[in-house]
């Protein structure tokens, strides 16, 4: 074979290759814009602000600092939903019984009241125990929501990061093609492999 056939090909190869590379990147860019645009976009829509502290009085500092530098700011980023859930609502959720929990008690306070309804003391725990499910319920979704926010969010991060690495990675591959390029030109006519 023709040393330069060769030198064509595998040039050719190569540009095909960085094409290939650059579109990946494009479409990595697309998919973190889209990520970050769509969860910024949707907890906006929310409108949560953050508190300026958590309440735990044992969290670590860079965790206080957080709520202290985004305090009474709105939620619109994908860290700030996952500082928010895990260390706002995980902290206050902890010091609560679980769904499963919550709901065995109400279950119990519910057929004690309709057992005997006539008694006020029966009545008022069976709403306390009702409104603590409710509210169990709701921070354990709310949290849920957010985390999943949390993590298209950082998908998109991801993405972001290796849309920067694959375009690197086009640009040195375009380098090697036009080095590729440059050396067929110098290539003789007659040479073999």
């Amino acid at each position: 074979m023709k040393r330069r056939t060769f030198d064509a090909m595998v040039t050719l190869v190569g540009l095909g290759v960085c094409i290939a590379l650059l579109a990946a990147s494009a479409l990595l860019n697309w998919g973190y814009s889209f990520a970050n645009n769509t969860v910024s976009s949707q907890l906006r829509a929310q409108e949560i602000t953050l508190p300026a502290a958590t309440g735990n009085a044992d969290e670590t500092a860079d965790i206080t600092a957080f709520f202290k530098a985004n305090g009474n700011k709105l939620m619109t980023t994908g860290k700030q939903a996952q500082m928010y859930a895990d260390h706002f609502l995980g902290f206050h959720l902890s010091k609560m019984p679980t769904y499963a929990e919550a709901s065995t008690t109400a279950r119990s306070a519910g057929g004690a009241f309709q057992a005997d309804p006539t008694n006020a003391d029966l009545k008022t725990k069976s709403e306390s125990a009702n409104a603590t499910v409710d509210t169990v319920f709701k921070g354990t979704t709310l949290r849920g929501t957010l985390l999943t926010a949390y993590a298209f969010w950082e998908l998109g991060q991801i993405a972001k990061i290796a849309s920067g690495v694959v375009l690197a990675g086009a640009i040195l591959l375009l380098l090697f093609v036009f080095a590729g390029y440059r050396n067929l030109r110098r290539t003789p006519q007659d040479a073999t492999i």
